[in-house]
């Protein structure tokens, strides 16, 4: 395994296993930054994660972004019980392999992922921050199995916003054209997708964590040491560094904070709280 202590790490010595990568923006952005990524299985393509058994200590992190419908608040029917159970084969898989660390992407309403060994961060970013002309909001849970702290760069947010790559928007006659949405999720304008319909390309790439924004947190991951011990975090885990009395770093995360408590007291009262193996 690759040694992970105080100072940085060799961008080159990182393997990283993918899981429900679809077309796997998230695992480009991480390669970009000079990680090898291997990808896992996904239902796009014909496989399933609940068959796949990773080899114990062979990947330095894992990577994912999990069916998130059922922890959306935009969703219209009740909880089917998918989404709690592929956070449990993504736990599974974590104990599995025990990598490093490991990082999973969804919707901020998520339950805790609790998986022994690991301290858990959790934070949202924006794709504004990221450098991105769309402002898109993404959660995400770091797990280290040394105590990382990770604090991604983020920039100031400067010009007109882009109206945000939805998953949907192929379904619609207005649509972007295809090499605009692309280039909005950090893609190149002559990116394709053979063998799928218009619907099913929009999908597969508005569903992806933007590039750009991958790559600001494969970056604060390579660049992560272990100084839990002498930082403190904002309260409400985007992953911003607090001083003095700061609970919350701004504005923003006090209201994030109120509205995540009103979140999780809906969760205690349906069940959904944590998924472990």
């Amino acid at each position: 395994m690759t040694e992970l202590g105080h100072g940085t790490v060799a961008e080159s010595q990182m393997l990283v296993l993918s899981l429900f990568p679809g077309i796997d923006l998230l695992g480009r952005g991480f390669e970009a930054e000079g990680y090898c990524v291997v990808r896992g299985p996904d239902l796009l393509w014909g496989g399933d994660v609940q068959r796949f058994h990773a080899p114990a200590h062979r990947f330095d992190g894992i990577i994912a972004g999990s069916p998130c419908q059922d922890f959306s608040r935009k969703r219209r029917a009740a909880p089917t019980g998918y989404g709690v159970q592929m956070l449990s084969e993504f736990a599974r898989a974590v104990t599995e392999a025990q990598p490093d660390w490991w990082l999973l992407e969804n919707v901020p309403t998520v339950p805790d992922v609790a998986i022994p060994g690991y301290t858990v961060q959790r934070f949202d970013l924006n794709a504004r921050e990221c450098g991105m002309a769309q402002s898109r909001l993404r959660h995400f849970q770091f797990g280290s199995g040394r105590g990382l702290v990770i604090v991604p760069t983020r920039l100031r947010p400067t010009g007109k916003p882009e109206p945000i790559c939805l998953a949907t928007e192929g379904r619609h006659p207005d649509r972007r054209d295809w090499a605009d949405f692309c280039e909005l999720q950090g893609l190149p304008r002559d990116f394709k997708l053979p063998g799928l319909s218009i619907a099913q390309r929009y999908a597969a790439v508005g569903n992806g964590v933007p590039v750009p924004m991958a790559r600001t947190i494969a970056a604060a991951i390579r660049d992560a040491d272990t100084r839990a011990a002498d930082v403190r975090l904002c309260a409400c885990q985007c992953g911003r560094i607090v001083t003095g009395r700061q609970v919350a770093a701004t504005a923003g995360c006090r209201k994030r904070l109120e509205r995540r408590r009103r979140d999780r007291a809906q969760q205690h009262s349906t069940g959904y709280v944590t998924a472990a193996p």
